[in-house]
């Protein structure tokens, strides 16, 4: 049972800046286009982009990978992600070999990212606010779209179930019963000849050509969420590290005419409000409706890469800074409300110490 034909693509996405303007971007490039979705369910699907990123073949961009045929996405975000596709068939042996190549492949990501800086240094005008060091995800998918004897799914699984488990965990030796099991457990049919099965860093999809490269898009887009909320999570880990050593210092003069802590708890309530709005905009940024196939591929893929666990990492620090900040305020009030009613007693002794010396009437 050969295969007939199938194509691995490497997936490198890199947060480059805080948004990107795809029409600025589409002129600087000289054009682009939009993805499309291809639907398994016969019912009425609505599977669309809030913002569509901006797809650009890698050859119209300048970009050339010895072996790959490449292509670009930009995301309105500010993530940009490389996709570096080769056809491959013969054996399912060479299918592990193909997958141990080049799952995390530390040369290729290398030239990914240096072919990325090249891009974003020639449409670094279409960019806001560039990040000054990126953080990247890699993701490998092997597709496998005509198999000989075109077996059902199940079959695929009871005679080649070992390979694919061996190819999406990189390993050049046979896995145990038990971590083949794990591998292979999560997967997903919608119809006897398709199959997917998601991994934290790599997928194996059996399905036609165009079903092959929806699962792609939905895989594309969940680690383009992974990345957002990782950067998020790191930018407010700093955050809150610098301003944890000026709260305790925080004095009654300080409070009251607004000190270091009070113009920090400031700056960390402007950033809560950018972090909440650009995370909403990542999370919403692809809707889908009615597509229940596309729907569970990409709840699977997102529970395999942990997005709920980093996302609830984000709020988590994002209400600590509110908290932080409702906190200030309150003692900012609190002192200035102290403040006042000092002054107040002051006037009323001195009212009453002027009324005494005979001062006042």
């Amino acid at each position: 049972m050969q295969i007939r034909s199938g194509v691995v693509t490497a997936m490198y996405l890199f947060d480059v800046a805080e948004q990107i303007d795809l029409p600025r971007l589409r002129g600087a490039v000289g054009g682009g286009s939009t993805p499309r979705f291809a639907s398994k369910s016969m019912t009425p699907a609505y599977l669309q982009y809030r913002v569509p990123p901006l797809v650009v073949e890698g050859e119209a961009a300048g970009v050339a990978i010895d072996g790959f045929s490449s292509r670009l996405k930009f995301f309105d975000y500010g993530v940009v992600s490389l996709a570096l596709s080769r056809r491959f068939n013969g054996s399912w042996s060479d299918l592990v070999a193909t997958a141990h190549e080049y799952i995390e492949n530390a040369a290729l990501e290398e030239q990914a990212e240096q072919t990325i800086r090249r891009v974003v240094s020639r449409c670094a005008e279409a960019m806001t606010r560039l990040r000054q060091s990126w953080v990247s995800e890699d993701y490998l998918v092997i597709a496998v779209t005509d198999v000989e004897g075109q077996p059902h799914a199940d079959t695929l699984l009871a005679e080649h179930g070992r390979f694919i488990a061996q190819g999406l965990r990189g390993e050049t030796q046979t896995l145990s019963a038990q971590e083949e099991e794990e591998v292979l457990r999560n997967r997903l049919s919608y119809l006897a000849t398709d199959l997917v099965i998601p991994t934290w860093n790599a997928a194996f999809v059996y399905d036609t050509e165009a079903g092959a490269l929806a699962a792609l898009e939905l895989f594309e887009f969940a680690n383009s969420q992974l990345l957002e909320f990782r950067y998020y999570d790191g930018l407010l880990d700093a955050e809150l590290a610098r301003i944890y050593p000026s709260l305790p210092h925080t004095t009654w003069r300080k409070s009251l005419f607004g000190g270091r802590a009070v113009q920090a708890a400031n700056q960390l309530h402007t950033l809560f409000i950018e972090v909440n709005e650009i995370t909403d905009h990542t999370e919403n940024a692809l809707k889908i409706v009615g597509d229940i196939y596309a729907a569970r591929v990409f709840s699977m893929v997102a529970v395999r890469l942990g997005l709920a666990r980093w996302k609830q990492n984000v709020e988590e620090k994002l209400k600590t800074l509110d908290d932080i900040y409702t906190s200030v305020v309150e003692q900012v009030s609190i002192s200035r409300g102290q403040f006042l009613e000092l002054v107040v007693v002051l006037i009323l002794v001195l009212e009453l110490i002027f009324f005494f010396l005979g001062l006042m009437k």
